[in-house]
């Protein structure tokens, strides 16, 4: 007798490809623009307040990449499960996805446990090597907020690590309201206590910790009530055998954030060092105005690369599952469209740094600040963001590799982008240009990983054109014979 099963998520290996990067990029990159919105959102209301100003902005500046250190180990634990996961329901191991999910929330909690300790032990020295020192008052903005942002990293950390997990298990639209709904709790309150209850620095990171707490939540109920996945009390338990397997193919994702923490540090204590040697900010009431910038801009930044990754996270469980099912044909096709958009975004994005830096810069309360806080903010737009297309380009690279399960070539391109370009010329530039040396080192980090990036997208065309097309593939209505008797 011969026995079938359905595969889970059939469908994601014969609906175009076209309809089916929509349906998971478009919800992944709401959701990746919300998570970025949060801390942006804060520093538009902090800029606009009076009594904050730049001095806040310059705060805001500095606790932003320990915010990032969560999101790092949130993504490498959720992005390498959710790939993983895919990988397997297109091979049809249900039993290694339920396990690696329940696996990933357990490491989840922990590591969200251990970061807030850490940060609540060595706050003061943590927030001066991330260049807080920059003055008294910026220093104490800095330590304010970033005692009650800690308060909350454990729900920050478990509803970004889940978010990936619950787009694998087929529900993007869910995965984004879940942080839309966090993220539109902390736009209203952020006004309400910032303005209303004058809570300052405090009401700003009430207001983003209230918001996480919801999508938290909210992830909780998915986990309650998934489908293609069921998870079991065995679940919920360490997997080792199975971490082992999907954590590296979340690395990728964890150098890209980390990698921008020890950037933002070099950054931030080049800023630093280079603008008390400047004949304008070296002056005590402009020294804060080139940290609170780049942090500025670095925010801008930040969010086109979260449309640049929300496109490339979005096709993991597409890419991933008929990889796993065989289908290189397809794989190549989303390869294609995916690289096209994201130099398309890239492009954009370019456009409306060059052409409109004043008004971005004025929707951080320029006008209430020197005619110097506007002059570098503009200069710093058009400099630092000059390579944008190839930004994109590269970071849609980085991340359709992890989606093919090849976490080494990932890991290692993003570590020469992120840490040997990325931070080395922060560190070296200024060496000869000064504080203009660190708006260089963007731009040339960039381009000089588009030509290894090159080099990598031409390899993987080859390799992918070699599957056969019909490898694995199912019968027609969509079933796999599994065994016969």
């Amino acid at each position: 007798m011969v026995l079938y099963e359905y595969k889970s998520n059939a469908f994601l290996e014969t609906e175009p490809v076209g309809r089916l990067m929509r349906k998971y990029a478009v919800p992944c990159i709401i959701s990746l623009l919300v998570a970025a919105l949060y801390n942006i959102v804060d520093q538009i209301f902090i800029a606009n307040a009076d009594y904050l100003g730049a001095y806040g902005n310059a705060a805001n500046t500095v606790v932003f990449p320990l915010t990032v250190v969560a999101l790092s180990i949130a993504v490498m634990i959720g992005d390498g499960c959710c790939t993983f996961v895919s990988i397997s329901l297109g091979a049809n191991r249900k039993d290694d996805a339920h396990k690696s999910i329940g696996s990933a929330v357990l490491l989840c909690a922990a590591a969200s446990l251990a970061l807030t300790a850490l940060y609540l032990l060595f706050q003061e020295p943590i927030l001066t090597l991330f260049g807080g020192r920059v003055n008294d008052e910026t220093f104490r903005q800095a330590r304010e907020y970033f005692f009650w942002i800690t308060l909350g990293i454990p729900f920050y950390m478990f509803g970004q690590a889940m978010n990936p997990i619950i787009r694998s298990d087929g529900s993007p639209r869910f995965a984004m309201i879940s942080t839309l709904a966090g993220a539109v709790f902390n736009i209203i309150f952020d006004p309400i206590l910032i303005f209303g209850f004058r809570w300052g620095m405090m009401g700003a990171a009430v207001a983003t910790v209230l918001g996480q707490i919801i999508t938290a939540i909210l992830a909780v109920w998915y986990l309650c009530h998934m489908k293609a996945v069921r998870l079991e009390k065995s679940s919920f338990r360490f997997h080792g055998h199975l971490a082992k397997k999907y954590l590296p193919l979340g690395l990728c994702s964890f150098l890209s954030q980390i990698s921008l923490v020890a950037a933002m540090a070099a950054i931030n204590n080049m800023v630093r060092k280079y603008g008390a040697l400047d004949a304008v900010f070296g002056q005590v009431e402009y020294a804060h105005i080139p940290m609170a910038v780049v942090g500025i801009v670095m925010k801008f930044f930040q969010i086109v690369i979260s449309i640049a990754v929300g496109l490339a996270a979005g096709c993991i469980p597409v890419v991933g599952y008929n990889i796993g099912a065989g289908r290189g044909d397809r794989a190549k096709a989303i390869f294609t469209r995916l690289l096209a958009l994201e130099a398309v975004v890239g492009a954009a994005a370019l456009l409306i740094v060059e052409l409109f830096p004043g008004q971005l810069i004025g929707i951080f309360g320029a006008s209430n600040e020197s005619a110097y806080y506007t002059a570098y903010g503009i200069r710093c737009f058009r400099v630092y963001l000059c390579m944008m297309p190839l930004a994109t380009v590269n970071k849609g690279t980085f991340i359709y590799l992890q989606s093919l399960g090849k976490a080494f070539a990932s890991t290692a391109i993003s570590l020469v982008r992120e840490v040997v370009f990325g931070v080395g010329f922060a560190l070296l530039l200024p060496l000869r240009f000064g504080l203009d040396g660190v708006l260089y080192s963007m731009p040339v980090s960039d381009v000089l990983t588009f030509l290894v990036c090159v080099v990598v997208i031409r390899y993987t065309y080859r390799a992918l054109s070699e599957k056969q097309a019909g490898e694995a593939v199912p019968p027609p209505d969509k079933i796999r014979q599994v065994g016969e008797k």
